[in-house]
């Protein structure tokens, strides 16, 4: 016996999907026999050549390829073409000494590439209807300008005016008949409209008018952004204001014992029709005095398990520089407050209002403390060049932007609607970080509503088809925040699962954790003698 052997590398050995992809080519009664077409015949010549002939992959799987193909369409084997089985078997180790991985030639020709044919089906399919169906404000820009200078023509706004946030403000479409003057809107819909603006405030500023596409009668921003006669029509009893039940302190919401929500203002720069603090808006735009936002600030001093602080509203970011950047440096002033976030929809309302004294207030406080800046886009359409450039801005100044998407009737509510949404806004700087049900606490919009099967299968659709970070959790708000996932679990037996792929329905077995061992009280080292 040779000393070294036991150190000496073994051979190669063909795994099970190689040794059945040669059985599959092996001959048979009449495959050996029969007489492959001339044309046939040089290719396998050719690709056999490539395949011996240089140190790459693909040759070689180019060739079992077309072996493979002509044995199930024309019963013709590789010995009808004067290839042996050693010669195939030779190849295949070839393959699998080139990869750097040692993936076999069966695994990657009979497992890898009809998985990814099949998958890139699917994706296919919605490549092919996504800018149709789902268009982003990138793709439509070219409209949204023509818009932008139909708007500023309109309103008698001047490029610097358009440009800023006070600008935008001031020239913002709060009325019915400044409505009509820019959208072609049918007359039923602006009697509907005129009817419940009575009741709700509209709001749009002129940038985000421009992102309306007025040849599609149910565009996913006016949809947002308008208020239309079923706010009213809807029957049903309101809830009390949101966390009326939950409101410990002055300005505080508080659902769970280490976050609370400062509810900085009510003020917003257009205001939503599927708002779920419909209640809070009121009729005049309000900052609150020093003593309110004392009071809140002071809860929070006195409550030393709180570590997670929201600034919102309305939108924190419509806050005066100096009383955010005051906020900010009162929370992180507290020890206990480890994160903070500030809530916003500016930056695809009015992305005008992210100026160079904002984006430094954030990092300085984010130099002190975690900032996250959750945002709520809900189509493709909000994410235009300027928004985008806009988010890249603001992630170079805090921690991370999150996305609260609502899932809305008409919206989103499609896989093709939302796999768009969060791939758009992923490459926005943003992270899609939660899908709302469309709350039932207000009656006012319970037509944008989804049936919460619907979104589950939404949701469930991304896994395999988008990237991991781009998908969102499904919640419902009931008192907090309640995953609505649906359970991957098919059955359970002799400490092994079945578990479904949600993408493609398919089972897998998968072990669970031995737990004999899991209860072995002694861990790792702790099985060694002291």
């Amino acid at each position: 016996m040779n000393p070294n052997s036991e150190h000496a590398h073994p051979e190669p050995a063909l795994d099970s999907y190689t040794r059945d992809l040669l059985e599959a080519l092996g001959d048979d009664e009449s495959s050996s026999r029969n007489n492959p077409a001339d044309e046939a015949r040089g290719q396998v010549e050719q690709l056999l050549t490539q395949a011996m002939g240089n140190d790459f992959t693909t040759p070689i799987v180019n060739l079992f390829t077309f072996l493979l193909r002509q044995k199930q369409e024309h019963a013709c084997s590789p010995t009808a073409f004067g290839i042996d089985r050693a010669t195939l078997e030779r190849l295949a180790l070839k393959h699998q000494e080139i990869d750097e991985h040692m993936v076999s030639l069966g695994g990657r020709l009979t497992q890898a590439l009809p998985i990814a044919a099949e998958a890139n089906e699917r994706v296919d399919a919605y490549l092919q209807d996504q800018e149709e169906i789902a268009p982003s404000g990138i793709e439509t820009w070219d409209t949204i300008l023509e818009n932008q200078e139909r708007i500023k023509k309109k309103l008698s706004i001047s490029d610097d005016e358009w440009n800023s946030f006070q600008g935008q403000i001031r020239n913002a479409i709060d009325s019915i008949d400044t409505l009509a003057e820019l959208i072609d809107l049918p007359s039923s819909a602006i009697e509907s409209i005129a009817r419940v603006t009575q009741t709700y405030r509209m709001r749009l500023t002129p940038y985000y008018t421009s992102l309306i596409m007025a040849a599609n009668s149910n565009d996913p921003i006016m949809l947002q952004a308008i208020p239309t006669g079923e706010m009213i029509d809807n029957a049903g009893i309101e809830i009390p204001p949101v966390a009326a039940d939950h409101s410990p302190a002055r300005l505080i919401d508080q659902f769970y014992p280490r976050v609370v929500t400062i509810k900085a203002t009510n003020m917003c720069a257009m205001y939503c029709t599927h708002c779920l603090r419909l209640a809070h808006i009121g009729r005049k735009d309000q900052i609150y005095s020093r003593d309110a936002y004392t009071e809140a600030l002071n809860y929070i001093r006195a409550n030393d398990r709180i570590r997670d602080v929201l600034v919102t509203g309305g939108d924190a970011f419509v806050l005066p520089n100096s009383m955010l950047e005051w906020l900010l440096d009162e929370l992180d002033g507290i020890d206990h407050v480890k994160v903070k976030r500030l809530g916003t929809r500016v930056p695809v309302t009015v992305p005008m209002r992210v100026d160079d004294e904002l984006l430094d207030i954030i990092e300085k406080s984010n130099d002190r403390k975690p900032i996250r800046v959750v945002t709520q886009i809900n189509t493709a359409q909000e994410i235009t060049p300027v928004s985008r450039d806009t988010f890249r801005r603001i992630s170079k100044r805090c921690f991370t932007i999150l996305n609260q998407a609502v899932l809305l009737k008409g919206i989103n509510d499609s896989r093709v609607k939302m796999w768009k949404l969060c791939e758009t806004i992923q490459e926005a700087y943003v992270r899609p970080y939660y899908i709302f049900n469309c709350s039932y606490r207000n009656p006012q919009f319970k037509h944008f509503r989804v049936p919460i099967e619907v979104g589950r299968d939404i949701v469930e659709s991304m896994y395999g088809n988008i990237s991991g970070d781009a998908i969102p959790r499904y919640i419902a708000t009931a008192g907090g925040k309640i995953p609505l996932h649906r359970s991957n679990v098919v059955s359970s037996d002799n400490n092994t699962y079945v578990l479904k792929k949600p993408w493609n329905n398919q089972e897998a077995s998968y072990p669970d954790a031995d737990p004999a061992l899991y209860d072995d009280q002694k861990l790792s080292f702790a099985h060694y003698d002291k």
